[in-house]
């Protein structure tokens, strides 16, 4: 199981660099929009890592610097796979959700929301990329897995 984990956070980390990359060389065409949503998959993914770690969290829909983009990726691949190397994924944690309610979901449910999470901004992203008259990234697990 922790090997199917890692291989698709490795999926999700090439393809928001991807996207990252995408975004950047088309900076003066993208919306406000794209740069929201991209911020917001990469946010989520340390939100998760940190509630599953107990540490501080990004918000939700912070805006961090476009520079910054690609080495928080890289701080989240590291973390998601730390976690997954070093804890018991069926372990449950309580955490609370950016509203102050209080849940309870094992690693991998957690783990594996920030994975979905990801594949499903992306598509949001690829859309808006489209309507600006930019090729969109192939980003289906198939394609990374051929």
């Amino acid at each position: 199981m922790k090997e199917k984990l890692i291989d698709l956070f490795e999926y999700t980390y090439h393809f928001n660099i991807e996207m990252i990359k995408v975004i950047s060389e088309n900076r003066g065409l993208v919306d406000d929009k794209t740069i929201n949503l991209i911020n917001h998959t990469l946010n989520a993914q340390q939100i998760w890592n940190a509630r599953i770690l107990g540490e501080k969290t990004f918000e939700v829909w912070q805006i961090n610097p476009f520079e910054s983009l690609v080495e928080t990726n890289h701080k989240n691949f590291l973390k998601s796979i730390d976690i997954i190397n070093n804890f018991d994924v069926d372990t449950k944690i309580e955490y609370q959700n950016s509203r102050g309610t209080k849940f309870e979901n094992t690693i991998f449910e957690m783990l594996f929301h920030a994975v979905n999470h990801s594949t499903y901004h992306r598509g949001q992203i690829n859309s808006l990329l489209k309507q600006k008259g930019i090729t969109p990234v192939l980003t289906d697990y198939i394609f990374y897995k051929r």
